[in-house]
């Protein structure tokens, strides 16, 4: 089974990219070379191992590239308040961190045929409009590029695989998706350009703090592999790989849409006033991302017994602290008694 299908997708999005960005734009010319850095190591690491910090060490050294260029995350606009300016000494950082992040987060996901490759696919479109929307055609173009790079790469990688992408393609894409968020969204002064990338990648947000809180409660270290990521959990109650994927393929549409709605939404009028029918809509589509981000989280058995406890509920049910909800509210319809 070939397991450098990566070094494909980082070659196709670098000549995608080249077609239609000047060579001499040394912003997106910094980000394509730290790609490209990053699948080298990942290829490394994948036909010889590397040790966690080496490995961690060269991924910083990748995300310090586009960062000397001026790739940086300058400031951060939140809803209802003020643009808040970074100095260079805290940009830099918290840039390098927020890439490295990233790119770690989609190669957490990388861990079932098919689903890194899906999930890329639709953020990468997500930020592509966002980016045109906001008037930034550059980083629209690279993240058309990862869009259309994963979605032919998908056609080898869905269940039953016959190419794998390894961490020579799941390290890029993430590196490529924390840049393109960069500077085709935060990098503007859209009042909730600190929104977009959260919501867009919450699905593989959420899968990578479960499983790290889950390591550090049993005394794991959390680079240690284990199958407590959401697809495992998805395999383990019952359904397939191909049924696993497409629930977190729908799960990341549904955020993504939330995120393209709360852009093209006007909530506001440009004289400042609340456009009262925008935001039912906008509010109803937030309901619905979160009631069904809330059912995923439910059904894979992370909620117990013991979370409701602590916060005051379910304290007379029965069970046991470590007993998911969803399999209490099972035994209920059973007829079983704890």
């Amino acid at each position: 089974m070939p397991r450098l299908g990566g070094v494909g997708i980082v070659a196709s999005i670098a000549v995608a990219t080249a077609l239609f960005v000047p060579i001499r734009h040394t912003e997106y010319g910094a980000i394509l070379l730290g790609a490209i850095l990053i699948s080298a190591v990942g290829a490394i690491d994948d036909a010889v191992g590397m040790t966690p910090p080496l490995k961690f060490a060269l991924q910083t050294a990748c995300a310090v590239v586009p960062v000397s260029q001026g790739v940086t995350i300058s400031h951060l606009t939140v809803p209802l308040l003020d643009p808040i300016s970074l100095r260079l000494a805290v940009q830099y950082p918290l840039t390098v961190i927020f890439i490295v992040a990233v790119a770690n987060i989609v190669n957490f996901a990388d861990g079932m045929d098919g689903l890194a490759a899906g999930l890329c696919a639709i953020s990468s479109a997500t930020f592509c409009v966002l980016a045109m929307s906001l008037d930034r055609p550059v980083p629209a173009t690279l993240a058309a590029a990862v869009c259309g790079a994963c979605i032919g790469f998908l056609r080898w990688n869905f269940h039953p695989a016959k190419v794998f992408m390894g961490d020579s393609g799941s390290l890029p894409l993430g590196f490529l998706l924390a840049t393109m968020s960069i500077t085709g969204v935060l990098k503007t002064a859209a009042a909730v350009s600190l929104v977009f990338p959260m919501i867009v990648l919450l699905a593989p947000i959420l899968d990578t703090s479960f499983v790290i809180l889950k390591r550090l409660k049993t005394g794991q270290s959390i680079l240690t592999a284990d199958a407590n990521h959401l697809h495992h959990r998805l395999l383990r109650i019952g359904y397939g790989q191909r049924q696993a994927a497409v629930i977190l393929y729908s799960w990341s549409a549904v955020l993504a849409g939330f995120a393209l709605a709360v852009r093209f939404l006007p909530y506001r009028t440009p004289a400042g006033t609340v456009h009262w029918g925008a935001t039912i809509a906008l509010t109803a589509i937030g309901l619905v991302a979160l009631g069904v981000s809330a059912y995923v989280v439910y059904a894979l058995e992370i909620i117990k017994y013991g979370h409701l406890r602590r916060v005051g509920l379910a304290r007379g049910s029965g069970f046991g602290d470590s007993v998911p909800v969803v399999e209490g509210r099972r035994q209920r319809r059973a007829g079983e008694r704890p």
